[in-house]
């Protein structure tokens, strides 16, 4: 048997309950361990995390800020074509969320009234960069580059620390590429804890982003309010949406670079050839064994993945939009079409010479983006993250003595007799005392 099940549409259900399901991260018993780390966190600062991480991680680093010196040492250390890849990969996400930078505007709005909105940056923004099986520079470029571009005063950048007592050589060496010199040894909630209520050495944030397991995703959840969060996310997920002529190594090659990321990646293939979908199943077969990450590959792809064959397009079309995919490849010579059929997804990749991979690392789009169906209603990370809207309105003595009554019913309406007051003391002609001789009366 295929470690990539083939399903007809009409069973697609029960086989992607697994998928649907998983979309619920949270649990109880998670979400009581994360209150209790958040909890610590907040009442023993420092102490705390030190004890955490000597407790995760298997470490207790020296110091939790990592210092300035060890960002140089690991940027003098990276292989030059590589670091000339990061450097190419940030200036395509630099020009990317350039172009989304909103600007602050004002309208004259006549009579002398002005009504605006100011486009301001957050002032701290913390970033989570995980570690896992594998380092993330990715994560660094992705969640530092929109913050730079918003004009974020601080950077804060938290990430596990390895046997050595610090984060990857390849996420302090980003870090050090991108001028981010606020780097802490800290991952799992604890770190989340720690911006976002504060300790003696990572200050409290604005704002705190980043990818990270179900912990750091509860912890997210758990401190919103105190700080905001770009999003809470889940295992990573792809559909690879292919007709008839799609290639079938690019299809399988595609849904295995989504199904390497853990045990519970999803990655389906929504077709409605069966023939393809035959002919994907037995190429994943082929390809997992030439892989290192074969032993992830063999879990994920029996719990979360499928071959989903429908009888026409427009079902094929219909299946995607109820997955509402983080990622979604379209693999047709007709991508440009599909793509205006589908409403739900975070990402899009068009055609046969646009693997998903191009997002994750090079193109310019950010590759933090919404899982678990959440592609519904939110967005890929972007620079709106870290921006503030601040709503101006100045208006003139004309245009209250035009519209000061009228507000002034509005709020009796509700019951806010203060709100009237405040707008007739400055319509002049004894309209604020009578409104105080009623309001005193009425009581």
């Amino acid at each position: 048997m295929s470690l990539l099940p083939i399903v007809p549409y009409a069973e697609r259900h029960d086989r992607l309950s697994a998928v649907l399901d998983r979309r619920a991260v949270f649990d109880d018993a998670v979400e009581r361990s994360v209150r209790a780390i958040l909890d610590d966190v907040r009442r023993r600062g420092d102490a705390a995390l030190l004890d955490f991480t000597e407790r995760f991680d298997g470490v207790r680093p020296e110091a939790l800020r990592v210092a300035p010196a060890r960002l140089d040492v690991a940027l003098d250390a990276l292989d030059p074509a590589l670091r000339e890849t990061f450097e190419r990969a940030a200036a395509n996400v630099r020009r990317f969320h350039e172009a989304e930078m909103p600007a602050s505007w004002t309208r004259d709005d006549g009579d002398g009234v002005a009504l605006g909105q100011r486009i301001s940056p957050v002032e701290r923004a913390g970033l989570y960069v995980p570690a896992g099986t594998a380092p993330l520079p990715s994560s660094v470029i992705m969640n530092a580059v929109p913050a730079l571009v918003a004009g974020v005063d601080e950077l804060h950048v938290c990430s596990p620390p390895g046997p050595d007592g610090l984060p990857h050589p390849l996420v302090l060496a980003t870090c050090r590429l991108l001028g981010v010199e606020h780097v802490y040894a800290v991952g799992g909630a604890q770190a989340v804890g720690a911006l976002a209520f504060g300790t003696e050495t990572v200050p409290r944030v604005d704002v705190v982003v980043g990818p990270g397991n179900a912990y750091v995703a509860t912890a997210k959840k758990l401190v919103v309010g105190q700080v905001g969060i770009d999003s809470v996310a889940g295992p990573s997920e792809v559909v690879v949406l292919a007709d008839a002529d799609a290639d079938p190594t690019y299809a399988a090659a595609d849904l295995l670079a989504q199904a390497e990321h853990d045990a519970r990646a999803s990655a389906v293939l929504v077709t409605p050839s069966a023939s393809l979908a035959e002919a994907v199943a037995a190429e994943v077969d082929r390809l997992v064994a030439t892989l290192p990450r074969a032993d992830v590959l063999r879990q994920s792809l029996p719990a979360y993945g499928a071959a989903i064959v429908t009888e026409t397009l427009d079902d094929a079309i219909a299946c995607v939009d109820e997955l509402a995919p983080e990622h979604l490849v379209i693999l047709s010579d007709d991508a440009d079409v599909l793509w205006g059929r589908i409403r739900h997804a975070g990402a899009v990749f068009l055609g046969h010479d646009t693997p998903e991979p191009v997002g994750d690392y090079f193109a310019g789009p950010n590759h933090v983006l919404p899982t678990g169906g959440t592609a519904r209603f939110a967005s890929a990370l972007g620079v709106g993250v870290f921006l503030r809207r601040q709503s101006v309105v100045r208006y003139s003595a004309a245009r209250l003595r035009q519209t000061g009554e009228a507000i002034a019913r509005f709020a009796e309406a509700e019951a806010l007799d203060a709100h009237a007051l405040a707008v007739r003391v400055r319509l002049g002609d004894g309209a604020g005392e009578e409104a105080a001789a009623v309001t005193a009366a009425s009581e």
